[in-house]
């Protein structure tokens, strides 16, 4: 058995990003994931099953790293529940735009993931948006929200709104300035569930 070696598993996770953000995930080839990676196409099956395998470790790499630094944003004693907020909105939309091919899979293939591939996705996903579940209801608590509010839909309503928003900015960044887009949604959020 040939042994891993290097940074080929970066590489090809790197390439295969580009490569669904460009061409898709149902045609992407492993073939144009390899070239693009400059290894060789059986390399590719050194590290990944399969291309949904691929798509899962991007996606895993994302939210498990999104989860950490929420995590530690869930954690400070200094920033109130807004601002946590706020650092949690940042994090999401610096991730996403520092790749624009990664923020093109995201909005284009994770529903696909989340029905093909449930049970693995759905655990990294799911710890992921239950700190922002957590810090809102951390704000309920303390009278810095609205009871009013339904934290699980509200966390789906924000997330949400974030993914297509990222894909109007992906497809049309002039019409969707990034900054703008990021600043109307934190605005959004604080005006809308704070007292």
């Amino acid at each position: 058995m040939r042994v891993k070696e290097g940074n080929k598993e970066k590489d090809i996770l790197e390439a295969a990003t580009e490569v669904f953000a460009t061409y898709g995930y149902h045609v992407a080839k492993i073939s144009k994931i390899a070239e693009i990676a400059n290894v060789a196409t059986g390399s590719v099956y050194v590290y990944f099953k399969n291309k949904e395998d691929i798509l899962l470790k991007i996606f895993a790499n994302l939210w498990s790293g999104l989860h950490r630094e929420f995590i530690l944003l869930e954690a400070s004693t200094t920033l109130s529940p807004t601002e946590k907020l706020d650092g949690m909105v940042d994090l999401i939309f610096d991730v996403l735009t520092a790749n624009r091919s990664l923020a093109v899979v995201v909005v284009n293939e994770q529903n696909h993931l989340q029905k093909s591939n449930e049970s693995e996705f759905t655990d990294f996903y799911s710890r992921f948006l239950d700190v922002g579940e957590r810090v809102v209801k951390a704000g309920i608590s303390n009278n810095s929200f609205t009871a009013d509010v339904d934290v699980k839909i509200f966390k789906q309503f924000v997330f949400g709104a974030v993914r297509h928003l990222v894909h109007c900015w992906a497809s049309e960044p002039k019409k969707y300035p990034i900054n703008k887009i990021r600043q109307n949604v934190k605005s959004l959020i604080k005006y809308g569930i704070a007292k």
